[in-house]
């Protein structure tokens, strides 16, 4: 999905803390803000608009 060089250089736009990977929702999470950003084509949507709320079980 998403290339660990392109990972480690990404940040949450709210609180510009580490994401990571979830390729099972085909997302990147943000546990501070308790995010889920998109990931469409292998782009991530990095918009505080397009994320939704992590799901308790993540």
């Amino acid at each position: 999905m998403i290339k660990k060089e392109l990972l480690d250089i990404l940040a949450c736009p709210k609180c510009k803390g580490p994401v990571e990977s979830d390729e099972e929702h085909s997302s990147l999470i943000c546990r501070n803000c308790k995010l889920a950003y998109p990931v469409k084509d292998d782009i991530p949507i990095m918009l505080i608009d397009e994320a939704t709320p992590l799901e308790e079980d993540n």
